[in-house]
């Protein structure tokens, strides 16, 4: 064999072992979009994304839902209990409102608040208001006749301030 002969064999030969087109356009196919899927999720999960499209909260949204809290008068009952040794719960709370327009609706509803609350009051067994259970139980229902007393305003907490139980 001459030289050209030679030249000419190695170049009809396999090239060396590179990858093929189809793999690479596999590849750009698959890591593209995990590549940008990743990217997205971390930018939502760190909270750049949700302010991008318009979706985070700014400092000055959130100063102006300013929580207030309205203080309710200290409430003495009965409790259900034995006859020949009465119970008594002495309770005084605050309701937390979000809106500056409720407070004038739980102002001007503070009579059935607290008549609300008292007639409830009035129902309980001490055995009620025993541990953490009873307190959330208390709070939960206080909330639900609060809310239907001062509608359409929403009360978005009811806060113990005392609660004592004789």
């Amino acid at each position: 064999m001459s030289g050209a002969e030679a030249v000419a064999d190695q170049t009809t030969q396999d090239p060396p072992a590179e990858p093929s087109r189809g793999r690479r356009r596999l590849l750009l196919l698959v890591a593209g979009p995990a590549a940008l899927l990743a990217i997205g999720t971390g930018g939502w999960f760190t909270g750049i994304l949700p302010r991008l499209i318009g979706m985070g909260h700014d400092s000055t949204d959130t100063k102006s839902h300013a929580t207030i809290f309205i203080d309710l008068p200290e409430m003495v009952a009965n409790l259900n209990s034995d006859p020949r040794r009465p119970r008594y719960v002495k309770l005084k709370a605050q309701i937390e409102v979000s809106r500056k327009q409720d407070v004038a609706a739980v102002n001007a509803a503070m009579a059935r608040l607290q008549d609300l609350f008292q007639t409830y009051l009035r129902e309980l067994r001490p055995e009620d208001l025993q541990g953490a259970a009873g307190t959330y139980r208390l709070r939960q229902e206080l909330i639900a006749r609060a809310t239907v007393a001062v509608a359409p305003a929403q009360v978005q907490d009811v806060l113990f301030v005392e609660i004592l139980v004789q």
